[in-house]
Parts: structure tokens; sequence; C-alpha cells
């Protein structure tokens, strides 16, 4: 009894929260750092970041921070974003994941955009003045995720978030929090709901803001003052539904082979600053070593005026292997993929690779 109250508790908490910034089209454009909104993950991204309920390990981190607890050891990942594709704007992520006694996850993760190299371009000479430069797009995440008796999970986890160029920056922090809740008899039924990129807001400050004018002879340096801007905080409310098909179990119940399990979901998504999302979800995991999985998000309400639908609406799909590399079967590496089809550019191409042991 104790621990359905916490998760009433947990629910509503995170649910008075967001209706407090429910999604918000005549806002859009207004936040900043909307890194914050993109994947770096391959296996969440193949379905376009929308298993709330069933996300685990260290990309739990990036969508719900309750999935981290129901890591097996330790999770090492990595990850490449090649962006838009057309745009030489890339994405790269690292992850590590440990479990903290029985019940608990302790995990941090790495992201950092690479933009290539911008020509420097001013007043006099609009086509370039001959040098480069590249913007230092990063933020950094501290997690923690506790289970209770295999049904509840919950999380929360600290983000730094650093914008600069070479002479002018901004730094921010922004709190996720989430919960998952898993029922049935095989753990079939899987709810999870995220919080997510709350914080302070962020302005730029150093010597790009400064200027200088001349009063009467005297050359004086100020300084501008620029505008603060908010985080695009997100609430995701998941579902899924797993369904099993020749597998075997021990007396006690206990899976000793699984031949297909396919699962089922889907996801709701309120912006703070655009337009919500609804979409819909499938995973078919193949002898437990092959997935594949797809999935297709739409925008809720009509597309009025110059602003079109998210860049990311539309179809997703992506496909993982995942093979022991010890005797025992302990230990474990992971190769996944996704795509995701974009209007403009040529759609985003995921890669990870994770390392349990």
């Amino acid at each position: 009894m104790k621990t359905l109250y916490k998760l009433k508790l947990t629910l509503l908490a995170l649910l008075t929260v967001g209706v407090a910034f429910a999604g918000n089209p005549d806002r859009q454009g207004e936040a900043g750092a909307s890194e914050l909104l993109l994947n770096p993950w391959a296996r969440s991204a193949g379905l376009h970041s929308m298993n709330t309920a069933s996300i685990t390990g260290i990309e739990s981190m990036r969508l719900n921070i309750a999935g981290l607890s129901r890591l097996g050891g330790k999770e090492v990942a990595i990850a490449h974003t090649r962006l838009y594709e057309g745009s030489d704007v890339n994405i790269n992520a690292l992850g590590f994941g440990n479990k903290v006694g029985s019940n608990g996850a302790f995990g941090v993760t790495l992201t950092a955009m690479d933009f290539g190299d911008i020509p420097i371009t001013d007043v006099e000479n609009p086509e370039g003045t001959g040098g480069v430069f590249s913007p230092s797009f990063f933020n950094i995440g501290l997690g923690y995720s506790h289970m209770y008796d295999n049904k509840i999970s919950v999380g929360i986890l600290f983000r730094g978030v650093s914008e600069s160029v070479s002479n002018a920056s901004a730094f921010g922090f922004a709190l996720d929090a989430g919960v998952q809740y898993v029922a049935g008899e095989r753990d079939n039924f899987r709810l999870g709901i995220s919080l997510r990129n709350v914080g302070s807001p962020m302005s730029f400050s150093g010597q790009g803001l400064a200027f200088q004018s001349d009063q009467n002879g005297v050359i004086i340096t100020g300084s501008q003052r620029a505008a603060k801007f908010e985080l695009p905080s997100a609430l995701n409310i998941g579902i899924s539904y797993d369904f099993y098909f020749g597998n075997s179990y021990d007396p006690e119940g206990n899976l000793l082979s699984q031949n297909v399990m396919l699962r089922a979901l889907g996801n709701f998504t309120s912006n703070a600053f655009s337009r919500d999302q609804i979409g819909l979800g499938i995973e078919a995991v193949l002898g437990g070593k092959f997935t594949l999985r797809g999935g297709y998000k739409q925008e809720i309400g009509d597309v009025t005026g110059p602003v079109k639908e998210n860049l990311y609406t539309g179809l997703a799909g992506g496909a993982s292997v995942e093979l022991p590399y010890n005797d025992d079967g302990s230990k474990r590496i992971a190769i996944d993929y996704a795509y995701r089809t974009t209007d403009p550019f040529k759609g985003t191409h995921n890669v990870s690779i994770r390392l349990l042991f």
C-alpha cells in the first residue's frame, strides 16, 4: 500500500506540473537550448523517442530517468548522430550507468554538438574574413533511479547546459523526473511518465555583447543585455504492452528461452513551447538478440501560418543486435541503428554501441 501511495503522489506531482505548461503553439520558437530535445541514442530514436514506458539503461537519462534502475549491472554506451543529413551537424554522446545495491542505479551522460567550421563574417566582410569558428554546445547529466518491488521505479536527473562561442556564453541547469509502473503476469503492461527540462532561464554574456561609442571625443565601452530564454520543457506520458510467442518457462514461471516478443506502445508529449505530439510504435525482439522497431509521430492541431510541422513528424525505424562476448552470457555487446525522416533535409541517422556487464 505504501508503494501504491508513493506512485500516486509521484504521478500527481508530474501531471500537476505538466498542466502548468501544456502545449502552446503560440509560443513556438520562444525557448532556447533546443538541443535538449534532440536524442542521440539509436534504440529510442528508432521509436521516435516514444518509449517512455519501456525505456531502460543509459538511454533512459534522455527520455525517462526512471528506467535507469532496471539496469542488470553496468552499462557503457557511445553514440554518434548525423543530424539532418546535409546540414553537416553531428551529435556525439557518452554514457555510463551502474547498479547501486539491489534496487538503485546511478548514471552520467555527456552530450556535445558538432557544428563543423563556420566562416566568420562581419559588416565589412559579408563574404567571410577567411577565418572560421565552431560553437560549443554540450550538456552533462547526473541521475539516480530507484525501483520498488520490481513494479515501480522513480528517478531524478540534474543537467548542466552550456552554450558558447569564442566571445559569448550561456549556462543553465535543468531538472528531469520520471516514474515507470510495471504490471501483468509477465510484466507485460508498462506505464511511464516523465517531466523534462524544467530549469533556470539562460542568457548570453561576454565580450561579444560589448560595444564602443564616441561621446564627445571620449570612447566609452558598454555592454548590451541579452534577453533571457526558457528551456524547452516537455511532459511525456507513455504506455506499452508486450506479447510473447513461442517462449518456454520452467515450473516456477521463469523464462528459459524466448523466440519472439512483440511490444506495442503509444506516447503523448506535451510541449511547453510548441504543439503537442502523439504517436504509436512497435518493437519486435527475435530470440532475445535481434530487434526491429518503428514508429509514427504526429503533431496535434492544424498547422496554420508560416510555422510548419516539427521536422520529426512522420516515420522512424531502426534495428539492434545484442550478442554475448563471454561464455556464460553475462557480458554483452550491442549495436543499434535508427533512421528518422525529416522535412526538410534528408533524415537523421543514429548509431550507438553499448557494453553491458
